[in-house]
């Protein structure tokens, strides 16, 4: 079972497309829970959260929320990011096999502009963090933010590929 986070600030649209995606990942049986961790959004974040059947905090503490996740593996995925087709069945088979923690490959549809890309390095969460559960609490320090726990380490990578957050802010 796999437990997704997200952290928004006045993602509400972002949000809803990340969410709608995971339903699939619900009814197969892999994502058991949806946590949303709130920066003070203004927007309807909270009401697409709470529609969707999240939990919802607007104030937490980071180790609280990782010691509550139903999941033994996690999720962290930026608002707006979408995984594409076989992604529910590449998770279940890796986290059935694995203990290293992975993340998405870039879509190939959705690829940012050459010199956007040269000498840049990835933000931590654009294809997302998938972490055993007892490895991101053995790691989290109170006030840490989600972006925070991949930095350093040398993550494997999953053939599903992940449209990226920053599509959807483009689209706005």
């Amino acid at each position: 079972m796999l437990t997704v986070v997200l952290e928004c600030q006045d993602q509400e649209p972002e949000l809803a497309q990340t969410l709608s995606v995971l339903v699939a990942g619900a009814v197969e049986g892999l994502v058991s829970d949806v946590v949303v961790l709130d920066h003070g959004s203004r927007d309807g974040t909270s009401r697409v959260a709470d529609a969707a059947g999240c939990r919802f905090h607007s104030q937490w503490d980071i180790k609280d929320i990782l010691r509550s996740a139903r999941g033994e593996w996690l999720l962290f995925v930026e608002p707006g990011a979408r995984p594409q087709a076989g992604w529910i069945d590449e998770i279940a088979e890796y986290v059935a096999l694995n203990k290293l923690p992975a993340r998405f490959t870039a879509s190939r549809a959705y690829r940012r502009p050459f010199l956007q890309r040269v000498g840049r390095a990835l933000p931590p969460l654009e294809l997302a963090y998938l972490v055993p559960k007892k490895q991101a609490i053995a790691s989290a320090k109170s006030g840490m933010r989600l972006a925070e726990f991949p930095k350093g380490q040398k993550l494997r990578q999953l053939s599903s590929e992940l449209i990226p957050s920053w599509v959807a802010r483009a689209a706005r």
